[in-house]
């Protein structure tokens, strides 16, 4: 009998001390992850990502496992507690847990997760898409408590793989990808953004299957920057996709090169209005009428959608990729970026325009080339294009101010797939020169009281103009007058806008242009006999500084051209002491002159700014700030006027 009590005080004494060590040891882990991680609220220990390739029941089956857990590192870090995931029709989910594991008494204990709710993704910026978001409420989060969630997914479409990104808004322990896949199965995949090599490779052998298997540890954060050309840029990630897999002895071909690609996305268009649409034929018939040329022609075609079908993305599974027929857009008067290129496309027909084909495009989002990552990752949008002889031109209805002759921003410089048949061309989108986005500006002004009382004329060309037009929309009013201000500001913030007019609103052919009255007090500054004025009433690229710690490469939206003319009335009683002198500048990113004369009672400051690169790397931080800097130092260069 004594000796059981002393065996029960021994196991008790045993038990006892694995609970305090454990205890010991999870504070000790939040204790030195804080000391490592001073800055952040919370530490992803592992985020990792499996597939299983294989052959089932003669057909290839595709199933993704997800593993996620963090731990809160601080108090602030409990404000944290939702995490999401998504799946749809093409991406089903299989299943998922949740739960929170906290430290109960020096124990693990898991409390699972209850609350969740399921929503549209993005539904705020859709009318329809089928993927689905699943949010995940966390519960009894507190400092040392850990988010742990797993979900399981089957892909429908061996197409669609996603990619996997090693990085996240916390710093990350471990970050993973594996796969495993039958060795009837061939895969491909790309790397990108891994420059220094720190994601690490194996691939072994287990059971009969294929194992590759990619992993980087202690992941930094990734700093979110504006002007970014966007994360695919900047953070490690990988791209796979099935090459090909083999079912009794019969090759099956996915994906490796454009062929197969164009193949795929091929499938999804063939069949694509096959039946003529009467309505949509009259309304073609009526709009080219009187018109003789292809390309008037098509120019009309392309205005009258924009004008008339407005863009609503919807996408639904396989309704992701395959455009509707043209008839059935006339009749709802919206659609989808296909949809704009379907309803293009079969107008030009109606018209006899040859050469009006669907085409694949990805965003500049997407840093990818066809021929570096022949998957549909490359792509994210469609547009038409029209082949002019040797020229083409893209036809993107999803703006509603881009002119025709230009392409919308933000496919500048990417490529498309432009598919004619049975063939396919990939086509690379021009960068539209500055000189097609001039902002012309003419300024006269007088010295009147102490104040500069003006008149002046802006107009917007190209991208300047489409962009201003968007952001303004229907504005009215009082609205409407604070954009206009803010547009033609000159000066401090004593620029009084008297009034304004606008032309050529609807003409997409013209300038956008503004009229407009003001007068500019506190500017001029007067000492004993000298008037001192700054001519520069407004200074552009003035604040484009970038950050010496910036991590992104920093993009524009388009070149710009600014061409500006101010022209000072000199006063009865004086005369011109001092001219500053001209200044003209020309390097890899702009070109500038700033030319002065007196001239006919006047002085008159002549500005051109041209911009010459639309996309920065880190190598063009430095000498970029260095051309601002100098901009910035002409920018203060006053004339002096003497009165007599």
């Amino acid at each position: 009998m004594n000796w059981l009590k002393l065996s029960n005080k021994l196991i008790y004494s045993i038990a006892f001390c694995i609970l305090f060590a454990f205890a010991t040891k999870a504070q000790s882990s939040l204790e030195e992850y804080k000391k490592t991680y001073p800055d952040y609220n919370e530490l992803v220990i592992n985020d990792s990502q499996s597939y299983d390739f294989s052959i089932e029941n003669n057909k290839l089956k595709v199933i993704q496992n997800n593993q996620y857990e963090s731990i809160i590192l601080t108090d602030n870090g409990i404000q944290n507690n939702k995490e999401s995931f998504t799946y749809s029709e093409l991406v089903k989910l299989l299943g998922y847990e949740a739960y929170t594991v906290i430290n109960d008494n020096g124990k693990e204990r898991k409390i699972k997760v209850t609350q969740t709710n399921e929503i549209q993704s993005g539904q705020g910026s859709v009318f329809y898409d089928d993927v689905k978001e699943r949010q995940i409420i966390f519960p009894n989060l507190e400092a040392g408590a850990k988010k742990v969630y797993n979900y399981q997914t089957e892909f429908v479409d061996p197409f669609l793989l996603h990619k996997f990104i090693f990085g996240g808004g916390f710093p990350i322990k471990n970050s993973s990808l594996e796969i495993k896949t039958d060795k009837n199965i061939n895969i491909g995949y790309k790397i990108f953004n891994d420059e220094s090599h720190l994601i690490e490779f194996s691939k072994t052998e287990k059971k009969g299957k294929w194992i590759y298997k990619w992993t980087m540890k202690d992941v930094k954060p990734v700093k979110l920057e504006e002007n970014s050309p966007g994360y695919l840029y900047v953070i490690p990630h990988i791209n796979i996709y099935i090459k090909d897999y083999t079912i009794n002895n019969n090759k099956v071909e996915v994906l490796d090169d454009v062929n197969k690609l164009y193949s795929y996305y091929k499938d999804f268009t063939k069949n694509l209005n096959q039946t003529e649409d009467p309505t949509l034929k009259a309304i073609t018939l009526d709009i080219t009428a009187n018109l003789t040329t292809d390309e008037d022609k098509i120019k009309s075609i392309f205005y009258w959608v924009k004008d008339n079908i407005k863009y609503i993305a919807f996408e639904n599974g396989y309704e992701g990729f395959i455009p509707r027929e043209a008839g059935l857009i006339c009749e709802r008067k919206f659609g989808d970026c296909k949809d704009m290129a379907s309803i293009i496309t079969e107008m030009a027909k109606y018209a006899n325009v040859k050469g009006v084909n669907v085409s694949w495009i990805g965003t500049r989002e997407i840093p990818y080339s066809y021929n570096e990552l022949a998957t549909p990752a490359v792509d994210n949008h469609m547009i038409a294009v029209y082949k002019k002889g040797d020229q083409y031109i893209f036809l993107d209805g999803t703006d509603k101010e881009t002119l025709y002759g230009i392409p919308t921003a933000f496919i500048q410089g990417k490529e498309a797939l432009y598919g004619d048949g049975h063939n396919y061309k990939i086509i690379p989108v021009p960068i539209v020169p500055a000189e097609r986005n001039e902002v012309n500006e003419q300024v006269k002004f007088t010295i009147e009281k102490d104040k500069l009382v003006g008149s002046g004329k802006v107009q917007f060309n190209g991208y300047s103009r489409s962009h201003i037009l968007l952001r303004i929309g229907d504005a009215t009013n009082k609205t409407r007058f604070e954009m206009i201000k803010s547009l033609v500001l000159k000066g401090n913030n004593k620029f009084n806008l008297k009034d304004f007019t606008e032309e050529n609103i609807k003409d997409r052919d013209k300038p956008y242009q503004i009229n407009y009255n003001f007068d500019l007090g506190n500017y001029i500054i007067k000492a004993d006999n000298e008037i001192y004025v700054n001519l520069f009433l407004e200074k552009p690229f003035e604040k484009l500084i970038i950050e010496k710690d910036r991590v992104s490469k920093f993009e524009f939206d388009y070149l710009t051209f600014v061409n500006s003319h101010y022209e000072m009335e000199i006063p009865k009683n004086c005369t011109v002491k001092y001219l500053p002198k001209n200044f003209s500048l020309d390097n890899d990113y702009v070109k500038a002159d700033f030319v002065y004369e007196v001239k006919n009672n006047k002085i008159v400051l002549n500005i051109q700014i041209k911009q010459k690169k639309l996309l920065l790397d880190k190598s063009d931080f430095e000498p970029w700030n260095k051309t601002i800097k100098t901009l910035k130092n002409k920018y203060t260069e006053t004339l002096i006027l003497l009165e007599k």
